[in-house]
């Protein structure tokens, strides 16, 4: 069966074509800056275990059905054709940000659907719009197939009402449905199930540790989710690349009534201008890590609380959970940087977290354990794949209906 994962951003499509139930990729690629200037494709195909890379640079791609359209043609013409025709691919798998309280499972996409997409805009405005002009733009494209939404925030549905209602009065719950709904849930439900498998456990009590440009932790008790670090949007939690993470919000109404902030200002500061950048005018942790190399104060003191508000949590989570059997590290920078692994599991031994310091040094593909053999608590790396897991969700979706 050809499945199609789209992940469509505001000015950008990523995508994967599988042949399940093969879980390896037959091709994936990036579309970038459309409707900007420049614009590029990254289109890579797997054959018998060689790459084949194919870039092109459009002179425009105004608009999302311009890209989706190149794309279609590097599916089914020249030499690295994966299809034949448009018509061959029979589910495509959207990733979607927030489904709010409306859609807390994998849903077949259809004109109802649709019009009760709209409704959750307002709580994910960078990002659900631009799921929402994916599906149309598919739907014009690859009229075969059928379109199945995948939601970043279903795998938070199994949350008890103590961990994501607010205390603030019930009405505001009851009415405007706000309340904590958590983000990163397709990464956080696939690295888990992972560690479970890898582990043989299937009680399993895991702590994963999601670090991107956006950062979350979920506290993941046999397969489901009890806690999770990012709330009504995704700016709550742990620090970013831009983003914040939690403050206190007396700080807004400083910056408001003090400091003559208006609202948007104040989004522009805590979403754009803070958490790494804010701290050290870089974003990428590998330019914040070439700082500290150089002596940077600024850098190594980011580091250093980048990596506290993580070891906090896992100090909290582990109380949610009564006890732990793994965290697991997953995403650009949870994968691929020792030195902030290296600074959450220090000083973690009452947790029952020992970190084999030579081993987590070491650069690998695929799942690996970083912990010393007498650790009582596993600590393991394990790279995120969101678009197998989409393509997993809805194979399985139409192959039990």
């Amino acid at each position: 069966m050809n499945i199609f994962v789209v992940n469509s951003g505001s000015s950008s499509i990523k995508y994967q074509l599988f042949k399940m139930p093969a879980t390896d990729p037959v091709c994936s690629g990036l579309v970038e800056r459309i409707g900007l200037s420049n614009p590029t494709i990254t289109h890579k195909v797997y054959i018998d275990g060689d790459e084949k890379v194919i870039k092109l640079t459009p002179e425009e791609l105004p608009d999302h059905e311009a890209g989706l359209k190149e794309v279609n043609q590097l599916l089914t013409g020249g030499d690295w054709a994966v299809i034949k025709d448009p018509a061959d691919i029979q589910l495509i798998g959207h990733r979607i940000v927030h489904g709010g309280e409306t859609f807390t499972t994998t849903t077949i996409i259809d004109a109802g659907v649709k019009e009760k997409l709209k409704n959750t805009f307002q709580l994910a405005p960078l990002h659900n719009p631009a799921s929402y002009l994916g599906i149309e733009v598919a739907e014009k494209i690859f009229t075969n197939a059928t379109q199945i939404g995948v939601f970043d925030t279903a795998f938070h549905q199994t949350l008890p009402a103590k961990a994501y209602r607010f205390a603030i009065p019930n009405t505001y719950y009851t009415d405007f449905n706000i309340r904590s709904y958590g983000f990163h849930g397709t990464s956080h439900k696939y690295v888990t199930e992972q560690a479970a498998d890898y582990l043989g456990k299937n009680d399993s009590k895991f702590i994963s540790i999601h670090l991107g440009n956006g950062c979350s932790m979920a506290a993941v008790k046999n397969g489901r989710s009890i806690d999770t670090s990012m709330g009504f949007g995704p700016l709550s939690g742990l620090v970013m690349g831009t983003r914040s993470g939690d403050i206190d919000p007396t700080v807004i109404f400083y910056l408001v009534n003090q400091l003559g902030y208006d609202i948007e200002q104040v989004s522009n500061l805590l979403n754009k201008r803070s958490g790494m950048a804010g701290l050290t005018g870089y974003s990428d942790m590998r330019d914040i890590t070439n700082a500290i190399e150089q002596g940077n104060e600024d850098a190594k003191l980011a580091y250093d609380l980048y990596a506290y508000r993580i070891k906090k949590y896992i100090g909290a989570y582990a109380a949610a959970l009564n006890g732990l059997d793994a965290i697991i590290f997953t995403a650009g920078v949870g994968e691929n940087d020792a030195l902030i692994r290296e600074l959450i599991c220090t000083d973690m031994d009452y947790l029952g977290l020992k970190l084999d310091t030579a081993t987590n040094k070491v650069r690998a593909k695929g799942i690996r354990k970083i912990n010393q053999s007498d650790s009582p608590a596993k600590i393991l790396i394990i790279p995120t794949n969101e678009e197998l897991e989409i393509a997993q969700q809805c194979f399985q979706m139409v192959s039990n209906s």
